[in-house]
C-alpha cells in the first residue's frame, strides 16, 4: 500500500501553515507574527484526519521555521503548548519569563 503524500506549506499572507495529504487540504495552524516573535494561536486538523499525528507532524513544521527565524514562541494554542511540554527541545523558544504564563517549566 502506498504512503499518503503529507505536505505541509506556510502561506505569510494568510498568516498560517496548511497542511495537505495526497493534495487535499486537511489542517492548518494559524500564527500572528510580530518583530522577533510569533504568536501561535489556532491549529485544527480535519476530524476524518485526526488521531495520525498530522497536528504534531504541523506544528513541528511551524516550531522549527520560527526556531530557523530566531522568533520566540508565545503557545497560546492549546495544542502546541503540549506538544512543547512534551518536546522539550522546543522549550527553549518561549522565554524562559513568559513560560509559566502558559504552564510549562522554566
Amino acid at each position: 500500500m502506498e504512503q499518503p503524500r503529507v505536505s505541509v506549506v506556510n502561506h505569510p499572507a494568510a498568516s498560517q501553515f496548511e497542511m495537505a495529504v495526497d493534495g487535499k487540504s486537511v489542517g492548518l495552524l494559524q500564527y500572528q507574527l510580530r518583530p522577533g516573535v510569533v504568536a501561535l494561536t489556532h491549529t485544527e486538523v480535519t476530524p476524518r484526519f485526526g488521531g495520525r499525528g498530522l497536528g504534531s507532524c504541523l506544528v513541528h513544521q511551524a516550531l522549527d521555521w520560527a526556531n530557523q527565524l530566531g522568533l520566540k514562541v508565545l503557545p497560546f494554542c492549546p495544542f502546541v503548548r503540549d506538544y512543547i511540554a512534551a518536546h522539550p527541545q522546543f522549550l527553549e523558544l518561549v522565554a524562559p519569563e513568559r513560560r509559566m504564563s502558559f504552564g510549562l517549566p522554566r
